[in-house]
């Protein structure tokens, strides 16, 4: 058994997809419409990282999709991690590309660790850590 991806719903697909492929720099490598597979109304897209092959897919529910709830950030999702290689640079550049700042913050951390917020409340992590 492996990982393959992971799903994350947003409120906004055109502005989420922006956010993940400029500020984080994840490539488009697949779309589609969800009805086709059983999954109600809705449109997902398919990113990847280029270095890794990490894959996370953004999921959108238009209004009367049996999956459009009201959205709560995070629902169950705690944080995505990114390796970088300077924590402060980066969470700058996020916040300059819409990320909501938290209180884990480069300074709080000492500069090994920080996060912030995508456009719909959900949790970025950066961190140099030794791992892979």
């Amino acid at each position: 058994m492996h990982l393959r991806y992971f799903g994350v719903r947003v409120t906004d697909l055109d502005r989420s997809l922006k956010f993940y492929t400029e500020a984080l720099g994840l490539k488009e490598v697949g779309r589609g419409d969800m009805e086709k597979f059983g999954g109600g109304r809705g449109v997902w897209v398919l990113l990847r990282d280029q270095l890794t092959g990490q894959q996370l897919e953004l999921n959108c529910y238009p209004i009367g999709s049996i999956y459009d709830t009201p959205y709560s950030p995070g629902e169950g999702l705690d944080h995505i991690g990114f390796i970088v290689s300077d924590v402060s640079k980066k969470y700058n550049e996020l916040l300059s590309k819409g990320a909501s700042p938290t209180e884990v913050t480069p300074e709080s951390t000492e500069g090994w660790q920080a996060c912030v917020k995508d456009p719909d409340g959900n949790w970025i992590e950066l961190g140099k850590w030794e791992f892979e």
